[in-house]
């Protein structure tokens, strides 16, 4: 990620298991489904410049994401997507580098219908707000 930022000066490296070299271990079907079928929507509604805005792996210049996050809005799973759409929405440069993400082996995630439900929801918000 640092490589990416000092070789081509962006903004925010974001990691992503859908290009080539990434990719996920220990999810079973539906959580697959249910990542990528997020993304596909929100890819598809936002244009956000990015192919996993449901991950986590990310660096940010300090300064962006001061900028930014004096615009997010949303809590939660939703967060992650809307520092993305924001950053790229503001004009900053945003890159990927592929990630191999593996499960967690303690605890369980806590994606249910609720968290689907907000994601959602900010999908639409940032629709309309952009």
């Amino acid at each position: 990620m640092l490589e990416e930022m000092r070789k081509t000066d962006c903004d925010v490296v974001t990691g992503t298991r859908y290009r080539m070299g990434g990719g996920v271990m220990g999810w079973d079907l539906k959580r697959k489904l249910t990542s990528r079928v997020a993304n596909f929507l929100a890819g598809l509604l936002l244009a956000p410049g990015a192919s996993d805005l449901t991950g986590s792996f990310r660096l940010y210049k300090q300064d962006v994401l001061r900028k930014v996050l004096a615009e997010v809005k949303s809590k939660g799973y939703v967060f992650q997507m809307e520092v993305i759409v924001r950053s790229e929405k503001m004009g900053f440069k945003v890159r990927e580098v592929p990630i191999s993400f593996v499960d967690r082996i303690y605890g369980a995630s806590k994606l249910g219908a609720g968290e689907i439900v907000q994601y959602l929801e900010g999908v639409r918000m940032l629709f309309f707000e952009f």
